[in-house]
């Protein structure tokens, strides 16, 4: 089983633009609170903070994930660049800590977009207070309604975003618009904001620079990036396209991670100088009117309550679906490595299974933080910056694999960026590394705790035999039976093989008349699950007869050629094995890691399993 195989491979594909209204509700509902979180950070310099924020949205982050588009087109993302840093167990387990934190990074946004909705739901002055006593309640349901939507497909949920993304942005854009033509009327609102930069800082040289220390704190700006990449396979691409290197698929991919920079970039800059002049800074500290809810207090403010409960309406909605955005990442994400790896049931390829295990777990996350925006928000930004920090580090490497030393250079720029950012957040709110571990960990125990309870499937995608293969089965089976003797090879000489061949006749009594066929198998990655398995034979002139074949594990392969054998010949083979040395406990710690130890036994159960019926199952003989 090859890296591409997706589970949603035959699901209809949708318009780049409707995507990126999927991914958009992410994005975009930040402005829900992006320009508060400025203006609380940086205070009078937030519009230079968030400019600082959108150059490197626009010259970091941006052709990182076009970059990424290019190397991973079918929704793997930035981890699937990182997977072959490191070979075999090493690659895997850090494949799984990187997918701890893109779950922290999705699952935190799906449960902190809720609450934050229900914030701005309880919050509007129509609503009775009294609804204010049931955060929790109010988000578990939002959450519900998110995984119901899902449940009727994807498609439901695109037509879902497209909708509200639309009505969300024009009418931002009337409440910017609106802020702004306020300033342009009353010309002394930006000199009391010029006057309150220069008595905080000083200097235009020091606003900058204290600019560039706040900006980490405005990182939640960047999120929906990992998204766009991940969703790439829902995204219709050419019809001609080559499933490997879909051109179209990329090129839509492209246009929409682009054209929602672009936009977020101008609304970014836009709402953080409306809000910053002409908010006062009290109704940005906690228990201000505008905390957590800049934009929604201007609405208000400026436009009057009717409009302004329209805009807390689109808020509440935006909000509750951006979520939307993070359960598509974890459906293209998690199904394209956890049960390659055997680490999650079969099933969990499946959409329905998924969402409702996504939904127990965001109502969980729910609970331990009771709904509470603020404690969620240093997780939030801690997974976003993690999964854009390896990106920009997966993409310094290619780069430079390619040699192409100015773009490496730049590239090496951009991720020494990313991890600064990534540092000064942690430092800022450990909690965030706390709850990622929290999720890392789980990963690891559930994934671990599956490979083990999947250790004794058949575990081969596919069985072929090579033609001298097929003509060493087809002669021996002639004869009606079929005498397979398992053998480690050291020097491959004849004498080895007679040698064996007279060992394990006297030991396990097989007859004289009985010809003997040698099965090899070398283990090549014993940290893959499934393989196709190609089956070679090798003829010595007048002597013995060796079938072989690379796999990840001994006794699974043994057990699917044995089942193969039976089935395209009819003839039930007997495999005759040695007792392994040394402890069990240690030997079956190798078959679970390293795919060798308990090698007979292991065997034997993988084909009790496989085949119920006794009297169709192939025997199994330990000398």
């Amino acid at each position: 089983m090859g890296p591409h195989r997706a589970p949603h491979k035959h699901a209809p594909t949708h318009r780049w633009y409707q995507v990126m209204c999927l991914t958009g509700v992410d994005y975009f509902s930040t402005l829900g609170y992006q320009p508060g979180i400025a203006a609380l950070a940086a205070g009078a310099i937030a519009p230079i903070a968030t400019i600082v924020l959108v150059a490197l949205t626009l010259f970091g982050a941006l052709p990182v994930y076009r970059y990424v588009a290019r190397k991973s087109p079918n929704g793997e993302g930035s981890i699937a660049m990182l997977e072959h840093l490191l070979p075999r167990w090493g690659g895997k387990i850090f494949v799984l800590v990187l997918l701890g934190f893109a779950a922290t990074d999705f699952m935190i946004t799906m449960t902190l977009s809720a609450a934050d909705a229900t914030a701005h739901f309880v919050e509007n002055p129509l609503i009775p207070k009294s609804f204010g006593s049931h955060t929790i309640l109010i988000t578990l349901i939002l959450l519900a309604l998110l995984a119901a939507v899902f449940l009727r497909g994807f498609t439901e949920a695109i037509k879902v975003a497209v909708v509200l993304v639309v009505v969300y942005l024009v009418l931002n854009f009337v409440v910017v618009v609106s802020g702004i033509a306020h300033i342009v009327a009353a010309p002394h609102l930006v000199v009391d904001w010029r006057h309150a930069m220069t008595a905080e800082h000083g200097s235009p040289i020091m606003m900058v620079a204290v600019a560039l220390l706040v900006f980490p704190k405005l990182a939640l700006g960047l999120s929906g990036f990992e998204t766009g990449v991940a969703v790439m396979p829902q995204i219709t691409g050419d019809p001609d396209d080559d499933p490997k290197e879909p051109a179209g698929r990329i090129r839509g991919a492209h246009r929409l991670l682009t054209t929602s920079a672009l936009i977020m970039s101008v609304f970014l800059i836009s709402s953080s100088v409306v809000c910053t002049v002409l908010i006062p800074d009290k109704e940005f500290q906690s228990g201000g009117h505008a905390n957590g809810r800049a934009l929604a207090y201007l609405a208000h403010d400026q436009l009057g309550a009717t409009f302004g409960s329209v805009y807390d309406v689109s808020t509440i909605l935006i909000l509750w679906f951006a979520g939307a955005s993070a359960m598509a990442g974890l459906l293209n994400l998690v199904p394209r490595y956890l049960p390659r790896y055997g680490m999650a049931p079969d099933w969990a390829r499946a959409v329905r299974p998924l969402v409702l295990v996504f939904a127990l777990v965001a109502f969980v996350v729910t609970l331990i933080f009771r709904a509470d925006v603020d404690a969620q928000g240093g997780a939030y930004a801690t997974g976003v910056l993690v999964l854009m920090t390896s990106a920009s580090i997966a993409v310094a490497l290619s780069v430079r694999k390619r040699r192409k030393t100015i773009a490496t250079i730049a590239f090496v720029i951009v991720a020494a960026i990313f991890i600064y950012t990534t540092i000064a957040n942690v430092f800022e709110r450990p909690e965030g590394v706390q709850v990622a571990a929290f999720f890392i960990i789980a990963i690891l125990v559930v994934s671990f705790a599956s490979r083990i309870n999947r250790s004794f499937e058949l575990r081969s995608s596919s069985i072929t035999f090579d033609d001298a293969a097929q003509e060493i089965i087809g002669g021996v089976c002639r004869t009606g039976t079929l005498s397979i003797v398992t053998h480690d090879p050291h020097s491959r000489s004849l004498l080895e093989y007679r040698e064996k061949e007279l060992q394990q006749r006297a030991e396990s009594h097989i007859p004289d008349a009985d010809e003997i066929v040698f099965l090899e198998i070398n283990i090549t990655d014993a940290s893959e699950f499934d393989t196709d398995v190609a089956v070679h034979g090798r003829i010595y002139d007048g002597g013995p007869r060796i079938l072989w074949a690379n796999a990840a594990s001994i006794p699974n392969t043994i057990a699917s050629i044995l089942i193969a054998i039976r089935d395209s010949t009819g003839v039930n083979p007997d495999v005759y094995f040695e007792w392994s040395e040394g402890d069990p406990i240690v030997n079956l710690l190798k078959f679970l890691f390293i795919g060798e130890g308990e090698v007979a036994p292991v065997t034997r159960e993988i084909l009790r399993r496989a085949e119920p019926e006794l009297t169709n199952r192939p025997h199994v003989h330990v000398g």
